[in-house]
């Protein structure tokens, strides 16, 4: 009886925990929810993101909403809002825990940080993808350098891969029409 007592409690105070971070959320959301209408706008997330030192440029911004947007109405509801906030604090997480106190990642905890959060690529793929999101061109990658490779892998797997690879097998051809689909709407 004490064991289950005891996780009780402990459930008891995660849920606590959650609900006072879900409303800490919610205020937040709604001070960035400028004109009130219940979702935001990439311009809007673009500039609360800015105010918390994390600057992206608003296509990677405009991903973000599009992975998350799952109304597909071009805005994210505060729901949706919920969904990208607890990917973004899994890739934060995950680059605390790689970065060292250096304040960045190098291009092999890049590596080591992309399979933690379950991308598999070869070498020439990821060094071609890291190569695209090292802004400064010296390999360190801070937090939003990192972020926005992350989106655009998250993108790519979720919102393009996985609806061509219908059979689940990790792999797909594609016919010239789709491979140009498939750039157009990976684009960050």
């Amino acid at each position: 009886m004490g064991i289950e007592n005891e996780r009780m409690d402990e459930m008891k105070m995660e849920m606590e925990m959650e609900n006072k971070n879900k409303a800490r959320l919610r205020g937040w959301f709604e001070r960035v929810d400028s004109d009130k209408t219940g979702s935001i706008t990439a311009l809007q997330l673009k500039r609360a993101l800015a105010v918390g030192n994390l600057e992206f440029p608003l296509s990677v911004v405009q991903q973000m909403i599009r992975m998350y947007d799952f109304d597909r109405n071009g805005t994210m509801s505060f729901e949706e809002f919920l969904a990208l906030n607890n990917f973004l604090l899994k890739l934060q997480h995950t680059f605390s825990d790689l970065e060292r106190g250096r304040g960045f990642l190098l291009p092999d905890d890049v590596y080591e940080a992309s399979v933690k959060i379950g991308f598999m690529l070869d070498s020439p793929a990821f060094y071609s993808v890291c190569e695209s999101f090292d802004q400064s061109k010296n390999g360190k990658f801070r937090l939003d350098d990192f972020i926005s490779l992350c989106i655009f892998l998250q993108s790519a797997r979720r919102n393009l891969f996985n609806s061509f690879d219908t059979a689940k097998q990790g792999r797909v051809t594609l016919d010239l029409n789709q491979f140009v689909y498939c750039t157009a709407n990976c684009r960050i």
